[in-house]
């Protein structure tokens, strides 16, 4: 029976407490520029908060990643083997 193989993230995910701590920041910032996409009209304040957000989301994916590539025994786990 073949098991299915589970995202690298997720495994980390469940793993490591910072992992979750900026997940759990990412998801807040991407549902406060959902928020702020919802206005029809924004003033230079919304747009300077916009760009804030946006590069706090990236700084925070980044940091993800790099906390993901600390833990290469996920990553070889859960790397295709080729077929032959």
């Amino acid at each position: 029976m073949a098991t299915a193989q589970r995202n690298p993230r997720d495994v980390i995910f469940e793993a490591d407490a910072e992992y979750q701590r900026l997940a759990q920041q990412h998801q807040q910032y991407e549902a406060a520029l959902q928020e702020l996409s919802l206005s029809p009209y924004h003033n230079s304040e919304d747009l300077i908060e916009e760009v804030r957000l946006k590069k706090l989301k990236l700084r925070v994916k980044d940091e993800m990643e790099r906390l993901a590539a600390r833990i290469p025994d996920v990553r070889a786990r859960h790397t295709p083997r080729p077929t032959h």
